[in-house]
């Protein structure tokens, strides 16, 4: 069994400050964790978070597509899972961006909560990286 999560995040900033935020490995270091992160089709690249005794605090990706600033996939593997994750950027008509996060590959319910519960978190803190900007 497969379980896709979809969220959709609304931005008060411009398509193209969201793009950077998603694709520049210091600004994602800022809302996501510590990485070697480049928006190129096939680059392999490794989210680092603190482990705990549960995780090791290890995500192993590779993109999958980029289409800047619209589009941006890769694969987010940890756990002995591996997710497809997706994002999709669409400018409002009053300039602000919707985020909209498409995440596929899930297995469990487990994993589907834990999913939407990281991601509502990271967003909030991707809210504050952005009013900074």
């Amino acid at each position: 069994m497969s379980l896709s999560l979809e969220m959709d995040f609304q931005y008060n900033k411009s398509i193209d400050k969201v793009w950077h935020a998603l694709t520049d490995s210091d600004m994602l270091e800022k809302w996501i964790w510590k990485n070697d992160f480049k928006p190129v089709v096939g680059h392999q690249f490794t989210f680092r978070a603190e482990p705990s005794e549960w995780w090791d605090g290890i995500v192993k990706g590779e993109v999958l597509e980029v289409d800047e600033p619209n589009k941006l996939s890769y694969t987010w593997a940890s756990g002995g899972e591996e997710h497809v994750v997706t994002w999709t950027l669409t400018e409002t008509p009053d300039g602000n961006t919707n985020l909209h996060l498409d995440q596929t590959g899930i297995h469990t319910e487990d994993g589907l909560k834990g999913a939407q519960y990281g991601w509502t978190n990271m967003s909030e803190q991707l809210t504050k990286v952005l009013e900074e900007q």
